[in-house]
């Protein structure tokens, strides 16, 4: 009797077991692949280490844990031991349309490096539209692509085509309804944001500001040299790039530089825009840095948070512009990953500049840099960008270095991750699909050997890209940069 009760309890406990058992196994569905045994760095919920992501088309349909029991088919299944996963990364300033012979070559160029999405802040709207048309309509071979059109400037415009170093990036205005009108035509070509520039009157800027609002579309730029940081933000900029003339905003003397400059947009030379707006700088910038005011910055800083207006600072561009670190010898490999063309221009061009470095350059960096790291923490947004190709700074490798940048000016490896993905998506408002590691989330995607959280470069030990879905391996990626 003993016996029989034995084995009944024995029984019992075997089926339990069986029970609690199938609850954990996890059948993968043939139209799905799995990532095993991978760290997951979500830029909000930080580190999760060993799970399972499973991928269904382009979206993350289930995040499981280490002790669940996968049943899936070898051929739905990627083993992820010891590497670590973040969402595809973000270049949230970009021109295409800078060098016409590099822009077919660059979609393939960000990929490469992890670069999943991208953010043209510049560029005639045929080309810009063009390449936003080439990454829907080919969504695995090329970066997602949000456009703004042209830069909005007034007159004389910077870009205007007057040299290799300002192409034609932007639409002149001369009055309001050319603004009107301009920024209509933009808009219809259904751009995803607009950009702001430096010529602008405070009429123009208001008016541009008048139709963005009322089409539901986000501004960003340069803060006009006709106003200042306070009267644009008051006005509805959103976004600021390069921290660009905060500095003259900020300053004790920033009453008499404002009248100095209003003076001087009258323009009795009739100077090109580029040459106008290289005269403001050269007289007001260092003046500027001799006379920062840290109330007036503090203030700044408390308006920025209140209105939520975005950063975008390509500290790299600057730093690399000051210190010429386009002159080491170690760079000229790197150039290996350009099309044959463009390599041997930026090495002609690289050769012919000379090794001497400005101080006020130097300065202005290191100011865009402490400044940067100042409103940081005073809870600023912040995003990731570049400028790439600007100043020969090459699609794709450039992010990596500007987050480096970032955590040398105080952000954590995380927050600086979170520069790269989350937070552009929320400057679209798209952070509830895109730029996180969750179910229900686009599986852009990358895949590191090492951990970013350790050491911040690791983001350039990429083992393989996932766009839209779609693994791009270590040899697909390399395919894709080495031209030469």
């Amino acid at each position: 009797m003993n016996y029989l009760k034995t084995l009944k309890n024995c029984t019992l406990v075997f089926l339990l077991f069986n029970i609690i058992s199938c609850s954990n196994q996890v059948t993968i569905p043939e139209d799905s692949y799995v990532i095993k045994n991978i760290s997951i760095i979500d830029p909000i919920d930080g580190l999760q280490s060993n799970k399972h992501v499973v991928i269904t088309n382009d979206i993350i349909t289930m995040i499981l844990d280490n002790d669940d029991e996968i049943i899936a088919k070898d051929d739905n299944t990627i083993d992820a031991t010891g590497k670590y996963l973040i969402p595809g990364l973000w270049d949230a300033h970009i021109h295409f349309s800078f060098d016409t012979n590099l822009a077919p070559y660059m979609p393939g160029l960000f990929l490469a490096h992890g670069v999943t999405s991208v953010r043209d802040t510049g560029g005639p709207i045929d080309l810009v539209v063009k390449m936003k048309d080439l990454s829907l309509n080919d969504s695995i071979k090329n970066p997602n692509v949000y456009i703004a059109g042209p830069l909005i400037d007034g007159t004389p415009n910077v870009y205007n085509n007057s040299s290799p170093s300002f192409p034609l990036l932007s639409i002149e205005n001369n009055d309001i309804i050319e603004i009107e009108s301009n920024v209509l035509g933009i808009v219809d070509r259904e751009v995803d944001f607009l950009k702001a520039y430096e010529m602008l009157t405070e009429n123009q800027f208001l008016a541009l500001m008048r139709i963005a609002k009322k089409r539901n579309l986000n501004v960003t730029g340069h803060i006009p040299l006709s106003m200042t940081l306070f009267s644009a933000i008051d006005s509805g900029l959103n976004g600021i790039e390069h921290l660009r003339n905060l500095a003259l905003s900020v300053a004790s003397n920033s009453d008499e530089l404002y009248k100095e400059r209003l003076e001087l947009l009258k323009n009795p030379d009739d100077l090109p825009g580029s040459d106008l707006r290289s005269l403001i700088h050269s007289k007001q910038r260092m003046r500027a840095l001799d006379s920062i005011d840290y109330n007036k910055f503090e203030e700044a800083a408390d308006l920025l948070v209140s209105k939520n207006v975005w950063q975008t600072p390509t500290l790299f561009l600057y730093r690399n512009f000051s210190r010429k670190i386009f002159k080491d010898p170690s760079f000229i490999p790197e150039l290996d990953k350009l099309p044959s063309q463009t390599k041997q221009k930026w090495i002609k061009e690289i050769s012919d500049i000379d090794t001497l470095v400005v101080k006020s350059g130097l300065r202005y960096s290191k100011w865009l840099e402490e400044a940067t790291g100042k409103l940081h923490k005073k809870n600023v947004p912040f995003m990731a960008g570049t400028d790439t190709p600007i100043g020969y700074l090459i699609p794709g490798r450039s992010l990596h270095i500007e987050l480096e940048v970032l955590v040398e000016s105080g952000f954590s490896n995380l927050e600086a991750i979170k520069t790269a993905t989350v937070n552009p998506a929320t400057f679209f408002g798209i952070q509830d699909k895109t730029g996180r590691i969750k179910n229900g989330y686009k599986a852009d995607l990358v895949i590191l050997n090492s951990n970013p959280l350790d050491l911040i470069r690791n983001t350039q030990d990429i083992s393989s890209v996932i766009k839209n879905g779609h693994r791009l391996s270590r040899k697909s990626l390399d395919s894709l940069m080495y031209k030469n």
